[in-house]
């Protein structure tokens, strides 16, 4: 393989300041939208006394296991030693930062109180897995950092493999404990599995490598640098594994679910209930980000398409939210079963499936979130050379010579 030479993006262009404006206003638009929230109450939202969690958390926690999931890249490069994957670690790891900012900032914003964070920085309640995710996400924002510093400078590359191993172990204990945070609430039906963890660790590799497909083929196509179809095949490949595993994650949970009987009124409600859980299951779920993306990942007719590829990107994106929303919204509508094996009749929605219907003003943060990553992401290409100059086959694939 020839040597890979890296770049920032000139940044110069009516098309990068017209993304970058537009991004802005959605990032100005959430910014307004948690000031409008917290100013006049939840009760703006379509938020109540059952649904606790809304569309801001589905967002949230998205980018969050999104993050964990886009460092996969760096990490097969650094840790697996898979060289193919060495010139887009840079990119892998700042895009894992910038989707865990986007995703905390709409956390953050979403308490109602975020001057409260104060107290959960420096006050610890350990038998609390909230208060571990605090440690979580802190430690990764400085361990990935210190990842990435490793990768920029040369003189520093020699740790780049020890960091990424600290790295690798660290987002696993992230997405691990964010899957938790579900998996530990036995008062919920759908979310008391002990599954949740490992099945988040899965989602992650998906989301994130969606994440990172998008950035790296719309910044190399909009740019006019040069991407081989030889990584883009790998990377396709990569991702229908991905989509494949979090399948196989499902249907073990679903059918776990399935065994127990004290389950099979939830289970029902999600897999063939009148709702839209239902839907964003089967429609949202299985065939936009599974079944299709798995047709475009492994047909041949689409290998090393960056085309297909970038839409199978959105699909499972697409997908993953349509999940999360499933998982959070879904297992909070479900009414709580408040005395196992009795029957229990008041007037506060004992036996009641709960409504929930997402505001504007939760929508627009959580697009925000989003947009700041992707803002994150445009600023740091353009002032630090995080990409290579060309990903062209003679670059990546060290079979190349012997096929010429």
């Amino acid at each position: 393989m020839k040597p890979i030479t890296f770049r920032e993006i000139s940044g110069n262009s009516k098309g990068y300041y017209g993304l970058l404006a537009v991004l802005g206003l959605m990032v100005a638009a959430g910014l307004g939208s948690a000031f409008y929230m917290e100013h006049n109450g939840h009760w703006v939202t379509g938020m109540n006394n059952q649904i606790v969690w809304g569309i801001p958390h589905v967002f949230a926690v998205f980018l969050i296991i999104a993050a964990s999931g886009a460092l996969n890249v760096a990490s097969i490069a650094s840790v697996f030693g898979k060289t193919a994957y060495k010139p887009l670690a840079p990119l892998s790891a700042l895009m894992a930062l910038a989707l865990l900012t986007g995703g905390l900032m709409v956390l953050v914003l979403d308490l109602g109180r975020p001057d409260r964070m104060i107290v959960a920085m420096t006050y610890y309640n350990f038998k609390s897995i909230f208060a571990w995710n605090m440690i979580l996400y802190n430690g990764f924002f400085a361990i990935v950092g210190v990842y990435l510093l490793t990768m920029l400078n040369r003189k520093l590359n020699k740790y780049s493999h020890t960091a990424g191993f600290f790295a690798f172990i660290w987002r696993l204990a992230l997405t691990m404990g964010t899957g938790s945070i579900f998996g530990f609430i036995v008062a919920r039906e759908y979310y008391d599995a002990a599954i949740m963890a490992p099945m988040f660790i899965v989602m992650s590799f998906s989301f994130g490598l969606a994440f990172f497909l998008i950035a790296l083929l719309a910044t190399y196509k909009w740019t006019g640098r040069e991407i081989g179809s030889y990584i883009v095949a790998r990377l396709q490949r990569l991702q229908g594994l991905f989509v494949a595993s979090v399948l196989l994650f499902v249907i073990i949970f679903h059918m776990a679910n399935l065994y127990a009987t004290q389950h099979h009124g939830v289970e029902s409600f999600i897999l063939e209930g009148n709702n839209v859980y239902s839907g964003l299951f089967w429609i949202g779920y299985m065939l936009l980000g599974t079944l299709f993306p798995l047709a475009i990942c492994y047909a041949p007719a689409f290998r090393g398409s960056i085309g297909w590829t970038a839409a199978a990107a959105v699909m499972v994106i697409a997908g993953g939210l349509s999940q999360m929303y499933m998982i959070i919204i879904g297992g909070q509508a479900f009414p709580m079963e408040m005395f196992p094996g009795k029957e229990v009749s008041s007037s506060f929605y004992d036996g009641v499936v709960a409504t929930y219907t997402p505001s504007a003003p939760e929508i627009s943060l959580g697009l925000g979130g989003v947009a700041i990553a992707f803002v994150t992401l445009m600023i740091a290409i353009k002032i630090l050379r995080f990409l290579p100059l060309s990903l062209a086959n003679e670059k990546t694939n060290p079979h190349h010579a012997s096929q010429d």
